[in-house]
């Protein structure tokens, strides 16, 4: 699909980060877009942002769903055919993400699940809701949002990170066996992988407000366990006051937006370059291509403490994350 103007697109995650950035870009090239997110402010502002920029008769609009859940997903799926006066669809863009869920072992089990079922469950979801509606179509397109972490299931030795990294590599596999399934069932529909490294986005911030660790209103365990965390890292937090925990939590999140190598409208036209190009993997940063590399060259070592230290030798990554 080499132009998207005139053509519909839904995106998840729309009103924040990447699926902003998707939903203004996509909009500009006259293509009409349908979004989801939790937050409806959030959408109201990209919306707003894409329309600006649109050419007239562009049609952007919104729906309040989250995509762990199949019924509000479904629910999405109708407004869309109601909101556009359509059949069908042309792109789906899976974007929706939050993080969280690091440990099997030590983290609740409800943190983990919901990790898992945003970023694995969203995409599963809403793949199957779209997905007739992307076969009616005369040319489709899935693009599914993985992240580094589908290529490598780590943020280094002293951090477990096992609800983000398991979804973010089923939605790899996922994608990469859709593109046999499509070929032969439907020929005139095919997908992407998307593979984001340091993306400047408030997905620190997002998670930590949707599993209840509002920097404002963090409970003190959650402030210890942060503590906990950062000790290990090597941050000298042991005697942080709780106030000044809430702020660092805080600086964490906006240096993760703010000091990122890659934009978040970068990214987006990165990916959108991606499928005009028809490629079904698309590497989203220098150092998403340098980890890629990394990981084939050995990919025996690459969860050993040396290979992280290697790398933040090298300055490639700082934080990991989509």
């Amino acid at each position: 699909m080499d132009q998207f103007a005139g053509r519909i697109a839904v995106v998840t995650g729309g009103g924040t980060g990447m699926g902003r950035a998707l939903v203004r870009q996509l909009a500009a090239e006259g293509c009409h877009v349908s979004m989801c997110d939790v937050a409806e402010p959030a959408m109201a502002e990209s919306r707003d942002a894409a329309l600006d920029g649109a050419p007239d008769g562009t049609r952007v609009t919104t729906f309040v769903a989250d995509v762990s859940d199949e019924d509000q997903v479904l629910a999405f799926r109708d407004a869309v055919l109601a909101d556009h006066g359509t059949d069908n669809v042309n792109l789906l863009f899976n974007n929706a993400g939050i993080g969280g869920g690091g440990s099997l072992l030590a983290d609740s089990r409800a943190e983990w699940d919901k990790t898992f079922g945003v970023d694995w469950g969203g995409v599963y979801f809403c793949t199957r809701a779209f997905l007739p509606l992307l076969v009616a179509s005369d040319a489709g397109h899935i693009v599914n949002t993985s992240s580094v972490n589908g290529l490598w299931a780590s943020v280094g030795p002293t951090t477990p990170h096992t609800a983000y990294s398991a979804a973010k590599f089923a939605v790899r596999g996922f994608t990469e066996a859709l593109i046999t399934d499509l070929r032969l069932h439907a020929p005139h529909v095919s997908a992407s992988v998307v593979f984001p490294g340091h993306i400047g986005t408030d997905i620190v911030l997002n998670t930590a407000k949707l599993h209840g660790r509002d920097p404002d209103t963090m409970s003190v365990e959650d402030l210890e366990a942060f503590r906990a965390q950062g000790i290990k890292m090597g941050f000298p937090l042991a005697e942080t006051s709780h106030d000044d925990l809430r702020g660092a939590v805080k600086m964490m999140g906006h240096g993760f937006r703010d000091f990122a190598p890659t934009s978040a409208e970068q990214a987006a036209t990165i990916i959108l370059d991606g499928v005009r190009a028809g490629r079904w993997r698309i590497l989203v940063g220098e150092d998403a291509g340098t980890l890629d590399e990394e990981v084939r060259r050995d990919p025996e070592r690459v969860y050993d403490p040396e290979f992280w230290a290697e790398l933040q030798a090298r300055g490639v990554f700082n934080v990991l994350g989509r």
